[in-house]
């Protein structure tokens, strides 16, 4: 346990078995935008390791670009918008959601250092908005 982690209570193994299951990859909302950028021409890598953090990945990267696109889900990066702490351990959930937004910002800087750009999208953006801002920043990039 890490030393600013909030005491939890244990998870039963039917909550554990269910968070095991949980797409990492190649979600709905992720696999939606991918497929309106194809509809618009555009080829781009999927799971791109982050420049000089091999630990980290791209949703969807431009490389020629440098443009990297994240799909973020409301609950795992706290969604202003649909963001709900559960009940049970809401203070341990607080303390992961907000290290997933520090890790976020994080990855954000380590791209630009490199003269990358980050866009991310809520997983609850129309794939097709998502798609015309995606491709207006890559055909910037490319000019």
């Amino acid at each position: 346990m890490n030393k600013d982690e909030p005491a939890r209570a244990r998870p039963g193994p039917i909550l554990s078995e269910r968070m095991s299951t949980l797409a990492r990859r190649d979600t709905k909302p992720e696999v939606d935008l991918r497929r309106a950028l194809h509809r618009r021409g555009l080829r781009y890598r999927v799971q791109f390791k982050v420049p000089g953090n091999r630990r980290r990945t791209i949703d969807i990267a431009f490389t020629r670009a440098r443009l990297a696109v994240y799909v973020d889900g409301c609950f795992w990066h706290g969604c202003p918008d649909h963001h709900v702490l559960p009940r049970t351990n809401s203070n341990w959930w607080q303390w992961k959601v907000e290290l997933n937004k520090a890790r976020d910002a994080d990855t954000n800087q380590a791209l630009e250092r490199a003269g990358w750009i980050a866009l991310r999208f809520w997983e609850h953006v129309d794939p097709e908005e998502a798609a015309f801002v995606i491709e207006e920043t890559y055909r910037s990039r490319l000019s």
